[in-house]
């Protein structure tokens, strides 16, 4: 979410979808769990909190939304949704000291532009060029170790500025641009009741079964697909499963929790929930974490992870609107939620990693929430041991 600001001014030109609801609401965190049937627990190792705003490198480090380990280096490398407004669209590398016993330290080593095309850093979008660019999810591939990350995009509010299309790009480890993915025909934004709501499009991608698979969600349901969760109703969102070279393997929806409270009838800013992050398990193809995310005004965040499969799921390529229709959802459990880890605060986790496994047997976790450079927010690393 590049600007959380931006999205809550922006609630009521989003609601352009249909009132139809799709007729299977969101899983409840009681339902069954997917995979092999046994619970996914996890538990707070420690937590760290970067300094706000640190200076480095000539860059201000802030809006921090994807986090994943490069397996060549042993380092981490985090994404900055700063649209170019600050400093280049970018990302950074570092070194993380995390063990069974906490996160004891958070050291910066390297941060790099991503570039376009043509050699040149993306542009801020005041420039109106249809050139920007809203950074959101960064992946190491696993076979090459260059970077893939997913930018959502811009669907203007009106119609007149260019429409910016959503992507998943390649990157080698100095930011050069190598290529991109071909998405699906419903990823593509649109000025009619259709694709992606503003600031609704791809801020999740995780690659599973060795890098052969790149699978990808859309943070919140598609114009055709019904309304947007309220405090009576979730909403379903599309995740879709592809091989490395585009070809469509399967599109699954994804259920979506209701809104968590009432929001505050006094703010000017509306219920800003969706899916930030999604992340394969290294040993199950079908098997994913899922990341939700809310914010209520007058009641916070709400953070919530999820062990979701696809397995038993219906396939939802060929459907052009979800809305009505009696889909298969995918399954989940929910593994935590963020208001009972014992966490000094929650705030705007957006991104994820596995880190190494630790001797317990446990399979590290590591988030990270984005402070889109507010005063008021946190950039926050937390390590959690996932059994």
């Amino acid at each position: 979410m590049s600007s959380s600001l931006t999205r809550r001014a922006c609630a009521v030109a989003l609601l352009l979808a249909s009132t139809l609801a799709p007729t299977v609401a969101a899983a409840q965190p009681g339902d069954p769990t997917p995979g092999s049937g046994r619970a996914v627990q996890a538990r707070l190792l420690g937590e760290k909190t970067v300094p706000h705003k640190l200076a480095f490198q000539d860059t201000t480090v802030g809006g921090l939304s994807g986090i994943d380990r490069n397996p060549c280096t042993g380092e981490y490398v985090f994404i900055s949704d700063d649209r170019s407004y600050l400093q280049p669209a970018r990302f950074y590398t570092a070194r993380l000291d995390v063990d069974a016993s906490g996160v004891h330290a958070v050291d910066f080593t390297g941060t790099h532009p991503f570039l376009q095309p043509d050699g040149s850093v993306y542009p801020a979008p005041t420039l109106g060029d249809g050139k920007a660019v809203d950074p959101e999810e960064i992946r190491v591939d696993p076979r090459s170790c260059t970077y893939w990350w997913a930018q959502e995009g811009d669907r203007p509010e009106v119609v007149g500025p260019p429409v910016v299309q959503s992507s998943i790009q390649y990157a080698s480890p100095a930011g050069g641009y190598l290529g991109q993915l071909r998405l699906p025909s419903n990823y593509e934004i649109t000025m009619e009741e259709r694709g992606p709501r503003r600031n609704q499009a791809i801020e999740a991608i995780t690659f599973g079964s060795k890098g052969r698979v790149v699978t990808s969600a859309i943070e919140g349901p598609l114009l055709q697909d019904g309304p947007e969760p309220d405090v009576n109703n979730g909403a379903l969102v599309r995740v879709t499963q592809q091989n490395r070279d585009g070809r469509l393997l399967g599109q699954f929806a994804y259920p979506l929790e209701k809104i968590f409270a009432e929001n505050d009838p006094d703010s000017p800013w509306g219920p800003d929930t969706g899916v930030p992050s999604i992340l394969a398990f290294p040993d199950q193809p079908n098997r994913y974490l899922v990341l939700e995310r809310t914010w209520v005004a007058g009641a916070g965040y709400k953070i919530r992870l999820f062990d979701a499969t696809t397995r038993g799921a219906t396939d939802v390529r060929e459907i052009d609107s979800l809305a009505g229709q009696p889909v298969v959802p995918m399954r989940k459990k929910l593994v935590a939620d963020f208001d009972t880890l014992g966490l000094s605060a929650v705030d705007n986790t957006e991104g994820m990693t596995w880190g190494p496994d630790l001797p317990s047997g446990e399979r590290l976790l590591i988030l990270v929430s984005d402070d889109n450079f507010a005063q008021e927010a946190i950039t926050q690393i937390v390590a959690l041991g996932i059994r």
